[in-house]
């Protein structure tokens, strides 16, 4: 297998099971900052490549952490929480 996987003519770099912890930590890092310019100004080809390449990184991340802590507040249940003391219509005093 080739170090860099290939659709069509498109790069997407190396495979995220051959990245060690250390260097899928710094691939997903660098594709979570530059989402938002891709999202932003990328053309629908860009795009496409960076939903790709993020899915497969995240999906490897998961892969490997399938029990990692996860915060109760990011949680439907914990969101709920946190929106029964809230209001959208702020109080009359």
């Amino acid at each position: 297998m080739d170090e860099h996987d290939e659709r069509g003519t498109t790069m997407t770099g190396v495979d995220p099971s051959r990245l060690d912890d250390q260097q899928l930590m710094k691939e997903l890092e660098t594709i979570h900052r530059t989402r938002h310019d891709t999202l932003l100004y990328g053309s629908n080809d860009a795009l496409r490549v960076h939903n790709e390449r993020m899915a497969r990184l995240e999906g490897e991340y998961l892969r490997r952490n399938p029990h990692r802590m996860v915060s109760a507040g990011r949680t439907r249940e914990g969101a709920r929480d946190r929106g029964q003391g809230e209001s959208a219509t702020p109080a009359l005093d």
